[in-house]
């Protein structure tokens, strides 16, 4: 374990923040959400932090029983790092943070990866229009250099996501994620994107279409 304090206080938040309150160690947890990771692809998704912090939140995590290391089949393959039983039950606490957080003025210059963004899509979900209807469809992100495929599964009122892919989804969603993302979050509509090319809908579009239709990002604050 890395050097530091801790809160010294009963309170359950002041010991969650003994664990997870170190800087960078949330956003590790951010990037494990869709499956493992090797070292190299979660350093290529927090940019901003040093080898050594990053390494030393990996240690942080493993030791209080967050991640753990283990060998991955294809198509991740060698060694990576995982979360937990316990680590997974993060997951929640994330969705929550993120969608109080998205309602503060955006800043950042940064890209968002695609762990960050599923876990934007989750954030706006709204569990009333999930009701009543269940889907797959797979996102595929065709970024140069880091393409991915995520599985979003609409089920029980709730959007769920996870890397990989379906041999016959409900519908695949295709582009780079310059073009999902402000059709994801209702800045650009989905037709305007299919027409101009930048986005492609193998499958139902009246799914996929209706998945948009219950993101509804929230207003600021």
């Amino acid at each position: 374990m890395s050097d530091r304090r801790s809160y010294d206080d009963p309170c359950g938040v002041a010991r969650a923040l003994d664990v997870v309150g170190e800087r960078w160690a949330l956003l590790v947890v951010r990037e494990l959400l869709l499956g493992p990771k090797r070292y190299t692809d979660l350093a290529r998704g927090l940019p901003g932090s040093s080898p050594t912090v990053l390494s030393q939140r990996l240690r942080d995590l493993e030791a209080t029983g967050i991640v753990a290391r283990t060998v991955a089949g294809p198509p991740v393959g060698g060694r990576v790092y995982a979360l937990t039983p316990r680590g997974r039950e993060l997951e929640d606490v994330l969705v929550a943070l993120g969608r109080w957080g998205s309602r503060t003025v955006q800043t950042a210059a940064g890209e968002l990866t695609s762990d960050a963004f599923v876990l934007a899509l989750r954030t706006v979900a709204d569990p009333a229009r999930l009701a009543g209807w269940s889907a797959r469809v797979e996102l595929e992100v065709e970024d140069p250099g880091a393409p991915d495929r995520v599985i979003v599964t609409v089920a029980d009122g709730r959007l769920c996501a996870v890397r990989g892919a379906l041999d016959r989804p409900d519908a695949v969603l295709s582009g780079r994620s310059a073009a999902l993302r402000p059709v994801a979050f209702g800045r650009r509509s989905l037709d305007d994107a299919l027409t101009a090319g930048d986005l492609r809908v193998d499958g139902d579009v009246d799914v996929v279409r209706r998945l948009l239709g219950a993101l509804v990002p929230p207003v600021p604050a």
